[in-house]
């Protein structure tokens, strides 16, 4: 009986997966020129996983699909053009890297920790995560430059002028539990 106990006070300690709502859920990402009109829009997940041990969220996967890379403040041709180039090898090389990945390790007092992996190139993230209810939110914030993504930075090319694009971009979610 003993041994029944111990093994059942094992199991419940053990982590599992939750499901996620992805029509309720959203990855929305922004970023900024140094001068006039920045751009957003959103990336949709291809899989995604959260992970919950003795009653708490405490990590989790997403996977997002660059190809579904969106852009809400740009249409028709420049819409076009503006994705076309986002998805080039300039930013995100679509072609080679189709996906990225958030790996989050551990939640403790709000802050979220883990691994941003864009490109092939794996960088360690820690961001505020907020729970309201069954959903999740929150801002990461990255450095671009970091993931090999060089166009248009001023730390890498000089005499921009008002071309510059910063190498911050944000990535606001919102991830519902079902």
């Amino acid at each position: 009986m003993k041994k029944l106990m111990m093994v059942l006070v094992a199991l419940s300690s053990l982590a599992y997966g939750l499901d996620i709502d992805t029509e309720k859920s959203s990855f929305k990402w922004e970023g900024t020129k140094k001068v006039g009109e920045g751009h957003y829009g959103q990336i949709f997940l291809k899989n995604s996983e959260l992970i919950e041990k003795d009653g708490t969220v405490a990590g989790g996967t997403f996977v997002m699909d660059m190809k579904t890379f969106t852009v809400g403040n740009l249409e028709g041709k420049w819409m076009d053009k503006f994705l076309n180039h986002m998805k080039s090898a300039d930013f995100f090389d679509v072609e080679k890297y189709p996906t990225s990945k958030l790996e989050i390790s551990e939640i403790k007092d709000g802050k979220a920790t883990g691994e941003l992996t864009i490109m092939g190139q794996t960088h360690p993230v820690t961001f505020e995560v907020n729970q309201k209810g069954n959903s999740f939110e929150g801002i990461l914030a990255f450095d671009r430059t970091k993931f090999g993504m060089e166009y248009g930075s001023e730390n890498f090319f000089k005499n921009l002028g008002d071309k510059v694009i910063n190498n911050e971009v944000t990535l606001k979610f919102n991830v519902t539990v079902k």
